[in-house]
C-alpha cells in the first residue's frame, strides 16, 4: 500500500470495520475509491435503491434474495465482493438489511464492509428526509458527503434533493445562491446530515474540491463545520480529478 492510499484510508476511517456514506455529490465515488484501494477483503453493498454495480470494480458481483445472498457471500472467496439484493427496475440493485449486512461482515471474514446508506438522485446536496439515513446499527464510521460544485449556485432541485428541506434547515431561500454556512449547517445540524448517527464516527467530507482556487472556500467550510461541532476530529476534501482523491485534511 503506497503513501497515498494509506493517507486516503485513514483521513476516511477506512481501515476497518463497517463504514457508511450519506449526503450527496460524492457517495458511491468515494466508496468505490476506498473499495479500490483498500488491501484487505472488502465488501461493497446498500441499504437502499443503486445502480448495478460497476465491472470496474473488479469484484465479485453477488445479487439474490437475502437468504440466498447470504449464503452465496459466505461461499464467496473473493478478496472484493459487492452484494445487493434484485429490484424490478432496469439497471438497478435493491437494499440489504442492516442485520444480514452486520453478520455477513463478521462472518464472511471481511476487513471493511462499505455502505451506501441513503439516495440523492445525483444532485449535489441534501437534507435528510425523517425516515433516512438508513444505518445498520453496527456501523462503526459514518462519512458525511457534500459537493463543493453547489457552492454560489441557486438553491434548486438542479442542484438538491429535496431542496425544501435544504432551505428549512439552513434558512436559504429557494433561488438564492448556497452560501458557505449553508454547508455549514448541513453538516453539523442534528436533523441534518448528523441525523441518526448518535454513537458513530463521523467524517465530513467535502467533493469536487476540483480546483486549487476552490481551496479558500473548502477550507473556510471545513473550519466552520469543526468549529460548530466537536464530534468531528477533522474535516477531509477530496477531488477525483486528483491524484490518490485525497486533496486536503483540515484539522482543528
Amino acid at each position: 500500500m503506497n503513501e497515498r492510499t494509506s493517507a486516503l484510508l485513514e483521513a476516511l476511517g477506512a481501515q476497518s470495520g463497517i463504514l457508511a456514506a450519506v449526503g450527496a455529490g460524492g457517495k458511491k465515488t468515494t466508496l468505490y475509491q476506498i473499495f479500490a484501494a483498500h488491501p484487505g477483503r472488502v465488501a461493497l453493498t446498500t441499504t437502499t435503491f443503486i445502480t448495478d454495480f460497476a465491472p470496474e470494480l473488479g469484484a465479485e458481483i453477488l445479487v439474490a434474495p437475502e437468504d440466498e445472498l447470504e449464503e452465496k457471500v459466505r461461499a464467496s472467496r473473493a478478496r472484493k465482493v459487492a452484494y445487493a439484493t434484485p429490484s424490478d427496475k432496469p439497471g438497478r440493485v435493491a437494499a440489504v438489511s442492516g442485520e444480514c449486512i452486520a453478520r455477513l461482515h463478521r462472518e464472511g471474514g471481511f476487513d471493511l464492509t462499505l455502505v451506501k446508506a441513503d439516495g440523492a438522485r445525483s444532485r449535489l446536496l441534501k437534507a435528510p428526509a425523517p425516515h433516512e439515513p438508513s444505518l445498520p446499527e453496527a456501523t462503526d464510521t459514518v462519512l458525511l458527503i457534500l459537493s463543493l460544485q453547489a457552492l454560489g449556485q441557486p438553491l434548486s432541485e438542479t442542484i438538491a434533493h429535496r431542496p425544501e428541506r435544504v432551505s428549512a434547515l439552513t434558512g436559504r431561500a429557494l433561488g438564492e445562491p448556497v452560501a458557505i454556512p449553508d454547508f455549514v449547517a448541513l453538516y453539523t445540524r442534528e436533523e441534518g446530515l448528523l441525523q441518526g448517527t448518535a454513537g458513530k464516527r463521523v467524517i465530513p467530507v467535502l467533493n469536487m474540491v476540483d480546483d486549487d482556487r476552490l481551496l479558500p472556500a473548502a477550507r473556510a467550510i471545513a473550519e466552520g463545520t469543526l468549529a460548530a461541532c466537536p464530534r468531528f476530529e477533522h474535516f477531509v476534501l477530496t477531488s477525483l480529478r486528483k491524484p490518490g482523491y485525497l486533496v486536503e485534511v483540515v484539522r482543528r
